[in-house]
């Protein structure tokens, strides 16, 4: 009997041991299918940088292709910033008419095109993160750029060949600050001593020199803000900026052009380019004398009798008073010399009409002819 159950036995642990078997293979399977579910994810993601490495001949999967194509020509950035420069072209005209014909009224029509259009429209004046700039090799792209470069090319050139044309009717800040000069009453302003001017005069260079060396030994630029006032035309700054411009605006009214004069890095740097300007301000040869121009500059450019090319702006006065013939003492002295000489002529004038007469009288009458006829 046991030897018959044993067999049968062995048999029922055999089938138990195989469907163990099957179920454990079956989970293992299982097992793997899950685990290798993230790789094909993997897999499938990495596919197309896989086609791009083995395909460099491929389209771009990327499209940097498309971007490369699509970038534009000169002609069209041109044709693009047109606009800007044929506006500026034509400002820049209006200005030099106004300057050639020494006109008041159309300098102050300059002045206010130039705070509407170069100030509040374009915010757009030179500055001294534009020299920053140019000594770090870094100014703007050209292509990008071709209005400003118009406006700085413009500002350099008449620089070069007039002095500082630009701080006299370019600059917006300083055109506003010219049309305040022109409406507020003389009584309210301040004559400074010349020789508290003079000195004052160097204040400008000072913060131009050290702005230079903050910027080189930090590569920093954004104090700009705290040493020129441009910023306002953006009408972006803190209160405490907008309260130091308010008080600036109103020291301004009682000392005439009291940035431009004394304290703008800018005006210091055109000044020093001013060194080299090839037409300047002719003088009489009486000027050496007269103090009447001195009197008038409201720059203080005049020191001595003597014209300080750094600090002219060619505002006009003095040009102006040498063509007054009522009041330049060329004029008057010129006028007295020609006085004098009329004056001088007529008694000889009238010795010769008398001598006339007695040649007159004795025509045909040789000297003795009577005498012998007798």
């Amino acid at each position: 009997m046991n030897g018959a159950r044993e067999p049968r036995r062995f048999a029922a642990e055999a089938r138990t041991a195989r469907r163990r078997c099957g179920a454990t293979g079956a989970g293992l399977a299982r097992a793997a299918a899950s685990a290798a579910k993230p790789m094909l994810l993997v897999g499938a993601s990495l596919a197309p940088l896989a086609a791009f490495g083995q395909g460099a001949d491929d389209e771009d999967p990327w499209g940097f292709d498309d971007l490369d194509e699509a970038a534009p020509s000169f002609a069209e950035l041109l044709r693009d910033q047109a606009p800007d420069v044929l506006l500026f072209a034509a400002f820049a005209t209006f200005a030099m008419i106004g300057f050639s014909r020494r006109s008041v009224p159309l300098k102050h029509a300059t002045l206010a095109a130039s705070v509407l259009y170069l100030g509040v429209y374009k915010s757009q004046l030179l500055s001294i993160t534009n020299i920053f700039a140019a000594l770090s090799a870094n100014l703007p792209i050209f292509s990008y750029s071709i209005a400003w470069y118009a406006f700085a090319a413009f500002a350099v050139a008449t620089t070069l060949l007039w002095g500082r044309l630009y701080c006299g009717r370019i600059c917006a800040f300083g055109a506003l600050t010219q049309l305040i000069d022109a409406v507020v009453p003389r009584r309210w302003q301040i004559e400074i001593p010349p020789e508290i001017e003079r000195r004052a005069g160097y204040v400008k260079y000072a913060i131009l020199a050290a702005a230079i060396a903050v910027f080189l030994s930090t590569r920093e630029i954004s104090f700009y803000r705290y040493i020129e006032p441009f910023w306002m035309f953006t009408f972006q700054a803190s209160t405490a900026l907008w309260i130091g411009l308010a008080a600036l605006l109103l020291a301004s009214v009682f000392v005439r052009n009291l940035y431009c004069r004394f304290l703008c890095p800018v005006g210091a740097a055109l000044g020093l380019l001013s060194l080299l300007s090839v037409f300047r301000i002719k003088r009489w040869s009486e000027c050496t004398q007269c103090k009447v121009c001195e009197n008038t500059c409201e720059w203080g450019a005049i020191r001595n009798r003597k014209i300080v090319v750094t600090e002219c702006v060619r505002c006009d006065d003095c040009e102006n008073l040498y063509a007054d013939k009522a009041r330049c003492p060329h004029w008057l002295l010129d006028a007295k010399r020609r006085r004098n000489a009329e004056l001088e002529r007529e008694p000889m004038r009238a010795h010769g009409v008398a001598e006339h007469r007695v040649d007159v009288a004795s025509i045909g009458h040789p000297s003795g002819t009577r005498d012998a006829g007798g």
